[in-house]
């Protein structure tokens, strides 16, 4: 007990007189969540920039683009009378749309001669173009709707708008009904930091002693069970990881993001995705005895995780060796889990195949670790018996 004592106090010692790793483990997650918090603290994106062309100048076109105006999602920054040099206003102006209202538009709708309305999309950026093109789309159907209407019943049609619309079609959003982009993507984010800070600080715990030789003069002194070895190393970063997972809490209250139903599903899945990222993070510190190398390799895995892990694009979308890729990083299982619990508002059932997946991944990164730190505790304990009978 009293040599337990003593390794938990050495570890501490070192990790806390390592400043850069402290410093990486406290203020990223908060630098982070506040700052990913303010950026996508709106939510959703209103009033982009549309350029209008009207070359008719009538009363409906002008109805047309008061529709328009009037849209959450748009608006209206330029009306020209001439489509030219278009394309390079909408380069100037950064506007998401242009809209061309084409002569005799007015006259050839009361002609039922169906004018064309030709919408001009700037899918530089995708995720402001599909929303303009939303609007975009609402609008003109309103708009179309609303003169088809208009015409039965100046033919005295009794009930037009029910004969227009012969069924009503309800669109009812499920889990995110207001599209909130913070809603979808600030909790992920905090996930993607937790696992880059975690892996950090795991890829130095047992590189930087084998690198400094203290691995054999001074860890191998108290202990030569690899287990209990892990388990000491690990403290430390774990009861920090319970202080940032509070502070991520009470950040999801100040930013009124989605809080889970219950927290037991919450700590179960977020305790195991810690457990998976210590022994992936051991594993690869022990088997790579360079801590600036060790480094470099699991943030090569770690950088492209949220990308890949099926969070925001489909895994099964992805060639069969990405998914492959992507099912070895912890963060897939994870973020799968917690879209399911937090978005979703699911319980411990939703998310079993998950769990089941973060049970593999501990259980091989854990007896890989294990057996490779257990190897180098034989070897340098046979290095040592040779120096002993030399």
């Amino acid at each position: 007990m009293k040599t337990f004592k003593e390794m938990v106090r050495r570890e501490f010692r070192l990790f806390f007189a390592n400043k850069t790793l402290l410093s990486v483990m406290i203020f990223a997650p908060i630098i982070y969540a506040v700052l990913i918090g303010f950026v996508y603290k709106e939510g959703k994106v209103t009033e982009l920039p549309v350029i209008v062309v009207d070359q008719d100048n009538s009363p409906l076109s002008n109805r047309l683009i008061d529709m328009i105006e009037d849209s959450e999602k748009l608006h209206v920054q330029q009306v020209k009378r001439e489509n030219t040099g278009t394309q390079q206003e909408l380069l100037n102006s950064q506007a998401v749309l242009v809209v061309t209202i084409p002569e005799r538009f007015e006259a050839d709708i009361l002609q039922k001669r169906y004018p064309e309305v030709n919408t001009f999309i700037n899918t530089a950026n995708l995720l402001t173009a599909n929303m303009a093109s939303q609007g975009i789309q609402s609008v003109l159907g309103t708009f179309s709707a609303g003169m088809e209407i208009q015409g039965l019943m100046k033919k005295g049609v009794p009930q037009a708008a029910t004969q227009y619309e012969p069924f009503k079609s309800n669109y009812i959003r499920l889990f995110n009904p207001t599209g909130n982009y913070f809603t979808f993507m600030w909790p992920a984010v905090l996930a993607v930091v937790l696992q880059q800070v975690l892996l950090l600080a795991f890829a130095v715990s047992f590189a930087s002693e084998l690198q400094s030789r203290t691995f054999q003069t001074e860890l191998m002194s108290y202990t030569r069970n690899s287990a209990l070895a892990i388990f000491v190393k690990a403290l430390p970063i774990w009861l920090l990881t319970v202080g940032v997972l509070g502070f991520y809490y009470v950040m999801h209250g100040v930013f009124h993001a989605p809080m889970p139903v219950s927290l037991q599903p919450f700590i179960i899945t977020t305790s195991l995705f810690v457990l998976a990222i210590t022994f992936m993070g051991v594993l690869f510190s022990v088997l790579i005895p360079d801590a600036l190398k060790a480094t470099q390799v699991l943030m090569m895995f770690s950088t492209p995780a949220f990308l890949i892990g099926g969070f925001s694009w489909p895994l099964s979308s992805m060639p069969q060796g990405v998914q492959f890729i992507a099912n070895l990083i912890p963060l897939t299982p994870f973020l799968n889990a917690h879209k399911i619990l937090l978005i979703e508002q699911g319980d411990l059932q939703n998310v079993l195949p998950f769990i089941k997946h973060l049970g593999i991944q501990i259980a091989a990164y854990g007896v890989l670790a294990i057996a490779a730190l257990q190897y180098k505790m034989k070897v340098w304990s046979k290095v040592e018996t040779e120096v002993v009978n030399g």
